[in-house]
C-alpha cells in the first residue's frame, strides 16, 4: 500500500518500508488503514504529529524539525495530511518551517475522494505576522484559516481577511477550545496539528488532544532544544494508550490515543 501511494510522489527511488511491531507484527504496514480516523465523527478529533530525537529534542541545529526527519517520517506526514481535513499550526512554526498551502503532490489523491484536493491550513497567531504566500496562494476550496484575538492588529486582520478566513477566538490569547469549535462548525472534523511545541502545550493543557503520532528519530540533538511540548498551563498527567508501534529506516513510529 505505501509503495503504491508513494509511487510518483516522492523523489526517493526506494520508498521506505514500514514494519509494524505492535499490536501484532507485520512486515508491510498499511499506513492508511493503520492511521485512519475514527468513523462517523460528529466533532473534531485532534491528532498531533510530532518528531523527536532520542534524547527528547523537538528540533536540530537549524531549529527546525526537519533536522530530525527522513524519508520515512515525510512519507507518514504525507499520509496523515492526506487523511486530514485541516492542518493546524502555530505562527512560529509556520514561519520557522516555511509553511505554504499544502500542494496536491504532497498528499495522495486517493485519500481525498469527495473532499478538496488538499487539506486546509489553519494558523494560530496573535500578531498576524504571517508569510503572504500562506494566505494568498491557497485554493478557493481550501482557504487558509487564521485564528487570532480581539486585540490583534486591526490593519493586519483586515489585510489577512482579503485572502483567508479570519476567526477571532479570544480576547488576549487564542482559546484552544474555541479553535476546535470553529473547525467543527466548518465540518472539519479530522484535525491534524503539527505543533509547534507551544501550540501543542496549549492544546494538551486544555486536555483536547485525542491522539499523538510520535516519530522517534535515531538522532542525538544535545542540549538546547525544547521538548515537543512547552508552555501552556500545566495539566494533570494524562494517560495515553499505545495503539501501534512501527519501524522504518531506524525510526520508531508510535501512535498513542486516549484511553
Amino acid at each position: 500500500m505505501v509503495e503504491a501511494l508513494i509511487s510518483g510522489t516522492m523523489s526517493s527511488p526506494t520508498p521506505p518500508r514500514f514494519r509494524r511491531l505492535l499490536p501484532d507484527a507485520c512486515d508491510d504496514f498499511d499506513l492508511v488503514a493503520g492511521y485512519a480516523y475514527p468513523d462517523g465523527l460528529s466533532a473534531p478529533w485532534l491528532r498531533a504529529n510530532m518528531v523527536t530525537s532520542t534524547d527528547g529534542a523537538a528540533w536540530g541545529p537549524s531549529q527546525r524539525s526537519r533536522d530530525l526527519s527522513g524519508p520515512a517520517d515525510r512519507a507518514l506526514m504525507g499520509v496523515l495530511r492526506g487523511l486530514a481535513d485541516v492542518v493546524l499550526t502555530g505562527a512560529g512554526t509556520a514561519r520557522a518551517e516555511r509553511y505554504r498551502p499544502v500542494r496536491p503532490r504532497e498528499v495522495w489523491d486517493r485519500l481525498r475522494t469527495g473532499r478538496p484536493a488538499t487539506p486546509r491550513i489553519a494558523v494560530v497567531t496573535r500578531g498576524l505576522d504571517l508569510e503572504p504566500e500562506l494566505l494568498r496562494d491557497a485554493p478557493d476550496d481550501a482557504r487558509t484559516i487564521v485564528f487570532t484575538t480581539e486585540n490583534s492588529p486591526r490593519e493586519r486582520r483586515i489585510a489577512a481577511a482579503e485572502h483567508a478566513d479570519v476567526v477571532v477566538a479570544g480576547e488576549e490569547s487564542v482559546e484552544p477550545a474555541a479553535v476546535l469549535a470553529a473547525l467543527g462548525d466548518r465540518g472539519l472534523h479530522r484535525v491534524l496539528t503539527e505543533g509547534g511545541p507551544r501550540l501543542l502545550g496549549e492544546l494538551t493543557g486544555a486536555n483536547l488532544l485525542d491522539e499523538l503520532c510520535l516519530t522517534m528519530s535515531p538522532t542525538l540533538a544535545g542540549p538546547g532544544a525544547d521538548r515537543i511540548v512547552t508552555g501552556g498551563p500545566r495539566p494533570e498527567v494524562q494517560r495515553m494508550c499505545l495503539a501501534a508501534l512501527a519501524e522504518a529506516e531506524g525510526s520508531l513510529f508510535l501512535r498513542y490515543t486516549r484511553p
